[in-house]
């Protein structure tokens, strides 16, 4: 279905040079002989064909001239602009090399840096002008969207309040979506919603894309987001919103008024709780624990970290302790100190997991005091897994887990080496932003990426071959189930607790699989399931080649 609507929006009968300046179907040199003359190319092209794998090769050796990441950045997405096709081909055949290039980490500066290096329009910026017609603006938009990712730029990734400019990070989540589950790319729309900025530095730079105001909050921010889903499901019925980087202040009320009436789910919260929840449950496999007697700390108590204790939370439900038992087994650190019952400063998220505990200043002193199995750093503070911090851990614990997922690297809590030399090579270890091999006492260990990517390519795949009503816990408790689950012996024993990065594809499909039978399992899927489901989806997935 998403194949035949995104061919349906492309079948104009574009020609000649236009045909050349239209991504979505330009293939530049590599059109034949026979294209040539049929569409009006002949001498507007030069005379030899080369083929898409030529195309792809002679992209890599320009690409890897470049020593700069941002420049990298800056070249893919000007392939992105003429050759839509190929740049995905690029992305996908070698998505480990590209992936930390179009998203996470380089991203976090190509949205610092995003009116200096613009070059054209992607995706649609909705502004806080727009307020009563953005109905009318969303109809701008020439393809028919089934997945939208919005943000308001208030939280970029660790690097807080970028306005306008966060828009890169839309762009990038959608380019994953394509690249990582083949979603067809006409059937994604990247939106900003531009509500001014309180970034002091962005509203005085004379190249920043936004609106030149402070941030509007209160009764007209809620009024022009409801404006903004209203209209979104009239002009684009059932299609998916995930919500992307909003400040924690609007991210869980606005993931808890819309999440029972639309389609929709916010990745911060529960895209990276399944990640981490698959990430626990490998390294879980490797101790042979039960997921039931961990105690996990967490460096952090906002979004992803509550997103993430309330999955975990969840799977010891299942595996058979009460509610209230299994919060007891997570607590949180924010920047106050430890997350107690005695504070009165606590937003409501945090009060489930606020304990009885006398007061603790420090994430060192709660380790001692409270002994945990698992450290989860997602507070995008770099370097808080100090020396001190990994050593205590070590001598709690015969194998510590230690997860690392504040992005972009400057705000990782440790880098891998830190890891792995800090705990005597015993580490469990998984991080937010990539990192090489690890040599150490003769073993080379393989970190992986404990990256949403795993996730939410495959839930937004699921739901749009679904038709899913709603996106729940359920489905993302089942996708971690399945992330898990590939994860080979051969990446456990070097230390990986995610699959390969190549085989993402792979682990899309199976996840959109899942996603899609607990739609229908729990009466939630628009469509009756396909009898084999997974060559139904595997036949709906977006394919680069010519």
């Amino acid at each position: 279905m998403q194949v035949e609507q995104a061919r349906k929006s492309s079948q104009a009968p574009t020609r000649g040079l236009a045909l050349l300046q239209d991504p979505t179907l330009n293939r530049g040199t590599a059109f034949t002989e026979g294209e040539r003359d049929a569409l009006g190319l002949r001498g507007l092209l030069p005379p030899h064909v080369l083929s898409q794998d030529e195309q792809a090769t002679r992209v890599l050796i320009n690409l890897r001239r470049l020593a700069d990441p941002l420049d990298k950045f800056v070249a893919l997405n000007s392939l992105h602009d003429r050759n839509e096709a190929l740049f995905f081909r690029v992305l996908c055949d070698h998505i480990d090399e590209m992936q930390p290039l179009v998203y996470t980490p380089t991203v976090g500066l190509a949205c610092q840096k995003f009116g200096h290096i613009f070059q054209r329009p992607r995706g649609l910026f909705i502004g806080a002008n727009d307020r009563g017609r953005i109905e009318q603006v969303l109809r701008n938009w020439p393809h028919p969207a089934q997945l939208i990712v919005v943000t308001d730029g208030e939280r970029i990734l660790g690097l807080g309040d970028l306005g306008a400019n966060g828009m890169g990070i839309p762009v990038g989540k959608l380019s994953l979506y394509t690249a990582c589950a083949g979603v067809h790319p006409n059937l994604c729309l990247p939106v900003t919603i531009d509500v001014g900025t309180n970034n002091e530095t962005l509203l005085e730079d004379s190249f920043y894309v936004g609106l030149r105001q402070h941030r509007i909050t209160g009764a007209p921010y809620d009024e022009l987001i409801e404006e903004f889903i209203t209209a979104a499901h009239k002009v684009f019925p059932g299609v998916l919103i995930q919500f992307e980087d909003f400040a924690n202040h609007n991210a869980f009320r606005l993931l808890q008024k819309y999440r029972n009436r639309i389609c929709t789910f916010n990745d911060d919260i529960q895209g990276t709780a399944a990640v981490a929840l698959a990430g626990l449950f490998s390294a879980l496999r490797i101790t042979g624990a039960k997921l039931t007697d961990q105690k996990i700390l967490f460096l952090g108590a906002g979004e992803a970290a509550t997103g993430i204790a309330d999955l975990i939370a969840s799977a010891m439900v299942a595996q058979g302790l009460s509610d209230s038992a299994a919060r007891q087994r997570c607590w949180l650190v924010d920047s106050k100190g430890l997350v107690i019952k005695s504070r009165t400063d606590l937003p409501a998220q945090k009060i489930p997991y606020a304990h009885e505990h006398a007061p603790v200043g420090d994430f060192l002193s709660a380790i001692k005091a409270l002994k945990p199995t698992a450290i989860i750093g997602v507070a995008a503070v770099g370097g808080t897994f100090t020396r001190e911090v990994l050593e205590e851990m070590a001598r709690l614990n015969e194998r510590p887990i230690v997860f690392a997922l504040s992005n972009p690297t400057s705000k990782a809590e440790c880098d891998a080496e830190q890891a792995y030399r800090h705990t005597n090579g015993r580490a469990l270890f998984a991080c937010g932003s990539p990192f090489d091999p690890v040599q150490f006492n003769g073993k080379t260990f393989v970190p992986r990426q404990g990256n949403n990517s795993y996730i939410f390519p495959g839930v937004g795949l699921g739901g749009i071959v679904s038709r899913a009503r709603h996106i729940t816990d359920d489905m993302f408790m089942a996708a971690a189930h399945e992330l898990a689950h590939l994860v080979t012996e051969s990446d456990l024993e070097q230390g990986s607790l995610y699959p390969a990065l190549p085989r993402i594809r792979e682990v899309s499909l199976h996840i959109a699989k899942a996603v899609a039978d607990t739609a229908a399992k729990n009466g939630l899927a628009g469509t009756p399931p396909a009898p084999e489901m997974l060559k139904h989806i595997k036949a709906q997935m977006y394919d680069p080649h010519y």
